[in-house]
């Protein structure tokens, strides 16, 4: 398939354009500085763009058949109100019903929307002082996607770690599983990737943890 990650110059959505070229698809890997990444593959399009320009996002999904969005934000930046995530996906999501590209994997993180409720009263207060701006607004990034008419899905990794993919991931689709704890970049990656073709958790907010 032909695969847009937006986000994808770092973090998760560096490991998700590594992982959609080794599954086989095409990628359009799209940031703000796409021309600095360090990969080379016949299948890479290196697309320079911000997603919160409606005429780059919208210029990026031609001819795309799915779009996985990896958003991140520094951690510099996390005190500060956040915007980001809802931001591009007011953009994001009017442009893929535009132009007919219905599937979209989309990364939150445990604690956003209604997994916030699952967060234990021991983590409660460092979440909501460290993370709580950024995943205010992945709360409402996640509505925004849920009110869409797209095939989505939301994935919320837990506390996200370097190295590579164990293998050992689990997605806990059930609110009563949900819980905190630790996962690769790379793992997540996997996972996403495996979602582009996948109904397994579609129109679904799983919690990715290791297991």
């Amino acid at each position: 398939m032909h695969v847009l990650v937006i986000g994808a110059s770092k973090g998760v959505g560096l490991e998700t354009v590594k992982a959609a070229l080794a599954a086989g698809h095409r990628v359009r890997a799209f940031a703000r500085s796409a021309e600095r990444i360090d990969l080379s593959d016949p299948n890479l399009e290196k697309r320079r763009g911000d997603a919160l320009n409606s005429e780059d996002v919208d210029r990026a999904l031609d001819g795309v058949d799915a779009v996985i969005q990896a958003l991140g934000v520094p951690g510099k930046d996390l005190m500060a109100p956040v915007t980001l995530f809802s931001k591009a996906t007011r953009v994001l999501v009017p442009a893929m019903e535009r132009r007919g590209v219905k599937r979209l994997v989309a990364v939150t993180g445990f604690g956003a929307g209604d997994s916030r409720d699952a967060v234990s009263l021991l983590q409660r207060i460092p979440f909501r002082l460290f993370l709580g701006r950024a995943y205010d607004d992945k709360g409402v990034q996640e509505r925004l996607i849920k009110e869409s008419g797209l095939d989505w899905t939301i994935v919320r990794p837990g506390i996200l770690l370097p190295g590579p993919a164990s293998g050992r991931a689990k997605a806990l689709a059930e609110p009563s599983q949900w819980r905190n704890g630790v996962v690769s970049r790379a793992d997540v990656a996997d996972f996403l990737v495996k979602q582009i073709a996948s109904t397994e958790y579609l129109r679904r907010a799983p919690v990715l943890v290791r297991f």
